[in-house]
Formats: structure tokens, sequence, C-alpha cells
């Protein structure tokens, strides 16, 4: 005779059963507020998810309306009414801080960066380039890439290294990934890096024997060797 499992006989007792229901009962009764207050934050956490998620696609919507002027502007060059708007749209600039956790909000802050870099503005150009992130094959590496050619132009060669780093660290492929591995390598020259320099070329030269950067790295290894053995 197999034993019963003493927490669960009111299955098959109705009295215990009716029992179990009663002490269901007291015990709601007794935490009523605690009960409904669990359960009401639950709702209002619900609630507020999907206000939160139509607030966000209206929002976004908005933001896509009033970033496309400023896309055109810049196509045409015209950065500084990109950025800024022509008064009659209110530019790049003002959808990233207004409306930055849209996709069209995000895309403004990549798109801020590139108008600032036209200009040689590279300081603001990396704040809002910073700002984006996206999850894609092209345009999260682009970014890095950008930050780091902007501290190229400042000639702070760490930091442009710590960036093309990222690019080329960020889903590598054939496509990509050489030409960000190329400019790291250049980088790393100019800070003085040598030995690092040295190790990122033959990763292009290995890795990515077919690709145009591979035959650029050997030629510039080639002259960094020389360089070194000289010094």
């Amino acid at each position: 005779m197999s034993k019963k499992n003493p927490g669960l006989e009111f299955l098959e007792d109705p009295d215990a059963l009716e029992g179990k229901l009663e002490e269901v009962g007291d015990f709601f009764q007794q935490n009523q507020k605690l009960v409904l207050g669990v359960v009401g934050g639950i709702l209002a956490l619900i609630v507020g998810f999907f206000g939160y998620r139509y607030y966000i696609s209206t929002q976004d919507e908005t933001a896509q309306a009033e970033l496309f002027p400023s896309v055109y502007q810049l196509e045409a060059d015209s950065t500084s009414k990109a950025i800024n708007g022509n008064g009659r749209t209110p530019g790049l600039r003002a959808v990233a801080d207004n409306y930055g956790s849209t996709d069209a909000g995000n895309q403004a802050k990549l798109l801020t960066g590139v108008a600032f870099m036209k200009q040689g503005k590279y300081d603001e150009a990396i704040d809002y380039l910073k700002g984006f992130s996206a999850s894609d094959l092209l345009l999260q590496p682009r970014a890095y890439a950008l930050i780091g050619d902007a501290y190229m132009e400042k000639k702070s060669y760490d930091e442009a290294a710590e960036y093309y780093s990222k690019a080329a660290d960020y889903k590598p492929n054939k496509y990509f990934t050489p030409g960000y591995l190329l400019k790291l390598a250049i980088a790393q020259e100019q800070a003085k890096q040598n030995d690092k320099a040295i190790e990122t070329y033959n990763d292009i030269i290995n890795t990515y024997a077919q690709s145009t950067e591979a035959v650029l790295a050997k030629k510039y290894k080639s002259v960094l060797e020389a360089t070194v053995g000289e010094s």
C-alpha cells in the first residue's frame, strides 16, 4: 500500500478541501492589503510597460518626421542646417537630444556625429557617436571607427587605437574588419606601439589574405620593421 503525501490529502478528502479553502479565505482577509498591493503592483507594472511602449512608438513617429529633412540637408553638405535646423525643422541635434530613447533619436546621434565630423568639431562628434548604439553588422562598428577617426584628428592615438580595436572586434567579417584592422595598426604606429602594430599587420595578412588591406599591410609592415631595425 502506497503512502499518501500528507500535504495533498485534501485532494481526496472533501472535508479537508473545505478546510483548505477556509484557510485561504482567512489568509486573504488577514492580508488583504498585502495581496491587493502585490497584485496592484504587478498590474501597474504591466500597464506601465505597455504605456511606455505606446509612448515610445508615438515619440518615434514624431522623431522620424523631424529627422528626415535634416538627413536631406546632411546629404547636400549643408551641415550647419542639418545639425541646427533651418527654422522650420529642429535639426539633428535636437532630435538626438529630445528623442534619444527612440530609434529615430538613436539614428540622429550617429548622424549628428557625422555632421560634426564634417565640420571638424571632433569633441562634439565623439560625444554623439558614443551615445549611438546598434546591434547590426555595419553601423555599430562604423560608429566605433568614426570615433577612432576623430581621435586620430585630435592626435589622441591611444584612444584612436582603442576604438579601432572595438570596430575590428565587433562581429568580425571579411568585408569590413580588414579596413578597421589597418586603421588600428596605423594608430598603433602613431602611438609608438610598434610591436602591437606588427602583430595587427600580421593578423590582416594571415586572416584576411585575399583582402586589399592585406597587400597594404605587407607593405606597411616591411617599412615599420625596417624603421624599428634602424632605431
